[in-house]
């Protein structure tokens, strides 16, 4: 197994991705700590997953946009398994669609603590306990391209992780390898909530593969990027959208 013995948070880990991360982490022998925020049955349902299965998980409700409930989460972590080796920063979301020129300042201060700021935050209280070990933050392809209809702020937050992630790469290695996913079109609630059906099927009819992702082809580069076997990778934002776009 490549996480036999270590110990992987996963932040938003109750539903989609995040689940699936979790998931996929755990099926590699790593401990698993979950976080959510309002996705408690999902959250619990993977840790009963991960037990019947052998293996060990468990989940802890929290707002990590707030100092408080990171240092919570990784205090309950060190506490349960003593360190940690793998971050999965997977909170976040666009909140709404919104132009720019509706945006307030109150929607693009939450955009920015959602996504950006709870990624810092979590960096920060892990470093302390972080050895020989892997962050892997989830950016966005609207990094890179800026984005659909409505999502400046979203696609400014993610783009600054990305900055974050080769930044963090220089500075952390060569003990800590810090990765970032530019996720394309992925079936999952994010786009169930923000995405016309429309832009969905039209996405499907133009990309190379003729589909969308899924959450499982995210989990498997997240184990890809959170173990040896990408030893030499560091400060990449990987692509993986089906080749909608090449970078």
């Amino acid at each position: 197994m490549k996480l036999q013995g270590k110990t992987a948070i996963v932040t938003g880990g109750g539903r989609d991705i995040g689940r699936a991360c979790a998931l996929k982490l755990a099926e590699e022998g790593a401990n698993v700590v979950i976080n959510y925020f309002s996705s408690s049955t999902g959250a619990d349902s993977a840790v009963a997953e991960i037990r019947e299965a052998g293996g060990k998980a468990i989940a802890l409700q929290g707002d990590l946009s707030k100092s408080a409930d990171v240092d919570a989460l990784v205090e309950a972590t060190v506490a349960e398994f003593g360190g940690i080796n793998v971050l999965v920063n997977n909170a976040g979301g666009i909140i709404a669609r919104k132009s720019f020129a509706d945006t307030t300042l109150e929607h693009w201060q939450a955009v920015m603590e959602l996504n950006l700021t709870s990624t810092f935050l979590m960096i920060k209280a892990c470093l302390p306990h972080l050895t020989d070990g892997a962050i892997v933050n989830l950016a966005s392809q609207a990094g890179r391209d800026g984005g659909g209809p409505g999502s400046v702020s979203y696609a400014t937050s993610k783009g600054a992780v990305m900055t974050l992630t080769r930044g963090l790469a220089k500075e952390l290695g060569p003990k800590v390898r810090v990765n970032a996913l530019c996720p394309g079109m992925i079936d999952t609630d994010f786009h169930n909530l923000h995405t016309k059906d429309e832009a969905r099927r039209a996405f499907e009819a133009s990309v190379p593969v003729k589909r969308q992702g899924t959450s499982e082809d995210i989990a498997n580069l997240v184990l890809f990027l959170a173990c040896d076997d990408s030893g030499f990778i560091t400060g990449a934002n990987v692509d993986i959208n089906g080749g909608m776009i090449f970078s």
